[in-house]
């Protein structure tokens, strides 16, 4: 398998909230983002692999701050480890209103993907290269998830 680095499996995606995006008050809904998060971690990890790429688990989804109507909402999502046939991607999400003229951080989600083959069987992802102090602090904690989610599994067989 040939090796790759982080910023090779970077994506951006920008939304717009939209009203069928939004609850009564005016606030994306939840799982409008989820879905937001999971499409944009789902290419990176695609774009790493070259394969088709399945959600395996999403370990957590951060909500720091509400995201309202109208804001532009950025993702910005790469792998922070390759593991077997699987990867961990991180993304992170900004929320900009063009009105009030502000950009904040609103959001943080780990996810698990699966590399799989045209007839949906695993296969060997590549390789994944840290190069800056953030990316290998993120490699070496991608670790720590990985052994909690697996330890967790453990537990509730």
């Amino acid at each position: 398998m040939a090796a790759k680095k982080v910023n090779d499996s970077k994506m951006i995606s920008t939304e717009l909230v939209l009203p069928n995006h939004t609850n009564q008050l005016g606030k994306l809904l939840g799982g409008q983002l989820m879905h937001w998060i999971d499409i944009c971690a789902a290419l990176s990890a695609a774009k790493h692999s070259n394969f088709v790429c399945v959600t395996a688990s999403v370990d957590r989804i951060d909500f720091h701050h509400p995201i309202n109507l109208g804001d532009a909402v950025t993702l910005y999502a790469s792998v922070n480890r390759a593991f077997n046939t699987s990867m961990e991607v991180g993304v992170k999400v900004f929320a900009e209103s063009f009105r009030i003229g502000n950009r904040i951080h609103t959001n943080s989600a780990y996810l698990t993907f699966v590399s799989v083959d045209q007839n949906g069987n695993p296969v060997k992802t590549n390789e994944i290269i840290p190069e800056t102090e953030d990316e290998k602090r993120r490699f070496e904690e991608a670790l720590k998830r990985r052994e909690n989610r697996l330890q967790s599994r453990k537990r509730k067989s």
